[in-house]
């Protein structure tokens, strides 16, 4: 492992057990949001348009949607350690997640990493709903590959990138990168097509095959 080491993580579903959004919107819009989820699931929209059609139902608060999710967010175990970890081997972590940008910077202060790289949905409160953008590395408003976005940056940095995620959305840049933690949908997608993975259960297993290194 050498020092040029990125690792790239997803945030919902694999620094928190659960998909946030889904839990806002479950909360906050009820059911019918979830026929944009189907299309998107299906290829027939974007992340980008499913955000937008999604959130913009959303007429609570952004203290509204954080007071909800306070006590109802589950941290996957060892994060903060994995992070102190990082930290000790001067290895660069970057949080790059579909999510929305509010509650990812909430969860990380509440759990005192204030001073973590992140890059996420940016999300404008409005009355009437919920306003919400995918910018590029370079700033251009995208309505696909977020992620891999931000991996092709990092893999043109010199970056040895080294992934961690959970869902669909992670298995075309997990593709690219140099070695791939995977749990839940993205795991069974490498398993399916032959792609080598290191699974875990939580960031303890992760750091333990990374001290071997």
């Amino acid at each position: 492992m050498k020092n040029k080491t990125l690792i790239q993580c997803d945030f919902d579903g694999t620094v928190t057990y659960k998909d946030v959004s889904f839990l806002l919107l479950d909360a906050f819009v009820g059911y019918e949001w979830r026929d944009y989820l189907d299309q998107y699931q299906e290829g027939k929209i974007s992340v980008g348009e499913f955000s937008r059609k999604s959130f913009d139902m959303v007429k609570a608060s952004r203290q509204q949607m954080l007071d909800y999710i306070k006590n109802r967010v589950r941290i996957r175990p060892g994060f903060k350690q994995f992070v102190q970890f990082c930290r000790s081997k001067n290895l660069s972590l970057v949080v790059v997640s579909n999510g929305l940008d509010f509650y990812i910077d909430d969860i990380l202060k509440n759990l005192g990493l204030v001073d973590i790289e992140y890059h996420a949905a940016e999300t404008i409160f409005n009355p009437g709903g919920l306003q919400v953008r995918y910018a590029s590395p370079e700033g251009k408003t995208i309505d696909t590959d977020f992620k891999l976005g931000y991996m092709d940056k990092f893999l043109n940095e010199g970056y040895e990138v080294v992934y961690i995620g959970d869902g669909n959305s992670d298995f075309v840049p997990a593709q690219k990168c140099h070695h791939i933690f995977a749990t839940n949908s993205l795991l069974r997608r490498c398993k399916y097509y032959d792609l080598a993975c290191t699974p875990f259960s939580d960031f303890f297993d992760i750091i333990k095959v990374m001290e071997t290194w």
